[in-house]
């Protein structure tokens, strides 16, 4: 047998978590935890330098903070050309950074089409800047991986933020169909109610959608950020070499596919 627990590690590999400095008890901040504990370098990336700070503390040497406006190309630009200075190139894409709490509060009808484009900017756009940018340096070392971001709340799409959601899954079977001959994995995580501090202010346990999820879920129906970090290890190292344009639902059965 050719296969060794070995293949979940990612010695010598660099990574780029964006927004893993946001909320106190984040999922961006267990990623980026997650990935150093199995041996990355890890660029934690968010538009809040303080907490990018205090998580890249947490990680110690191996990690590194930077600033970045993931809607701003400019800004996403000078992100990797630090992690270029400092690592020597680039293998993972984590694109985590999102607007959520922000987003779900207005129904589409009634949202400002201001305050849309700026959900798609970051939620979309950031996406594929930061992937844009990520490709040249990922061909530089024969290949890497992206994972995105989507949510369980994108099937259905029943708030700005879904749609965001389901367009992300758009680009991510786009991107990996267009640099699947390049050795570049594209994939996508989508948790369900996640006990992070957004969260649960999002979804608090009185929360009528918490009460329907309840009855709904097949097994608990809210979970912790550390309980998508074994998924995220897997489409990050070579565990997961074969897999790419799939979006692995991590909700307790919340989404249910064939």
């Amino acid at each position: 047998m050719s296969f060794s627990n070995q293949s979940f590690r990612l010695d010598g590999k660099v990574a780029i978590v964006t927004g893993a400095g946001g909320r106190g008890n984040s999922i961006g901040r267990a990623y980026a935890l997650g990935l150093a504990q199995a041996g990355a370098s890890v660029v934690v990336a968010d538009l809040n330098e303080g907490g990018a700070k205090a998580v890249a503390t947490e990680i110690g040497e191996s990690a590194l903070a930077v600033q970045v406006d993931i809607g701003d190309e400019g800004s996403v630009a000078i992100m990797m050309a630090t992690t270029q200075d400092r690592f020597g190139g680039l293998d993972i894409l984590v694109n985590n950074a999102a607007l959520m709490v922000e987003a779900v509060g207005t129904p589409a009808i009634r949202t400002e089409i201001a305050d849309f484009e700026r959900l798609l900017r970051v939620n979309l756009l950031g996406a594929l800047i930061c992937s844009q940018a990520a490709v040249p340096m990922f061909q530089a070392r024969g290949g890497g991986k992206i994972v995105n971001q989507l949510s369980a709340g994108a099937w259905p799409a029943q708030t700005p933020y879904g749609v965001s959601k389901i367009a992300l899954h758009g680009l991510t079977t786009t991107l990996a169909t267009e640099l699947g001959g390049m050795n570049i994995n594209v994939n996508a995580i989508a948790p369900g109610m996640t006990m992070s501090d957004a969260g649960k202010a999002l979804t608090p346990d009185e929360s009528p959608f918490v009460r329907a999820a309840m009855a709904r879920v097949v097994m608990r129906p809210r979970g912790q950020p550390d309980d998508l970090v074994g998924a995220l290890l897997l489409l990050c190292s070579s565990a997961g070499d074969w897999i790419t344009g799939q979006v692995l639902n991590i909700d307790g059965g919340f989404v249910l596919r064939n």
